[in-house]
């Protein structure tokens, strides 16, 4: 097997119109969901016919797709949200995917340039994301890309990301 070739990794701004994009974002986003770090669970077929339609709708939302030649080999799904402290929008990086064969070769770095670009585009003050503690290959990337575990004063620890389910 090659290794791919991190110098060859293109980066766009999906287009969830753009029937190759939508394919790449629901295919991709399958593909970590099906990961045991994506749950172990493949996509609903509903989920996966109405997603590219339902972000469409959404102008706070935005995917980078990395593509090598032809073949989309990762996808980062960012939605904008606001922070009231600095009274700018921030972007919370919400699903990051790198295809197993692609893994190591810093696509998701090149992802994450494009996700800085727009995010400044946008005036956004920052980024955020969640990771599993346990993933320390993510951990990694996303500290060498400058990201840092949340917090406001190190007496009350750092940031916890909680959910309810509805």
């Amino acid at each position: 097997m090659s290794t791919p070739d991190h110098a060859a990794i293109e980066t766009l701004i999906a287009d969830y119109r753009n029937p190759a994009h939508a394919e790449a974002v629901v295919s991709l986003l399958d593909s970590y969901a099906r990961d045991p770090a994506g749950g172990g669970t493949p996509l609903d077929a509903a989920v996966r016919e109405a997603l590219p339609a339902a972000l469409a709708a959404r102008p706070q939302a935005f995917s980078v797709l990395a593509y090598d030649g032809e073949q989309a080999v990762g996808l980062i799904n960012c939605i904008e949200g606001f922070s009231t402290f600095a009274c700018k929008p921030l972007v919370n990086v919400h699903d990051v995917v790198v295809l197993a064969g692609h893994r190591g070769q810093r696509v998701a770095q090149k992802m994450f340039a494009q996700v800085e670009q727009e995010a400044r585009r946008r005036g956004a003050c920052k980024l955020t994301l969640e990771v599993l503690s346990g993933n320390a290959p993510a951990l990694r990337a996303y500290e060498r890309d400058g990201f840092v575990s949340y917090q406001l004063d190190p007496a009350f620890g750092s940031a916890v990301f909680l959910q309810k389910k509805l």
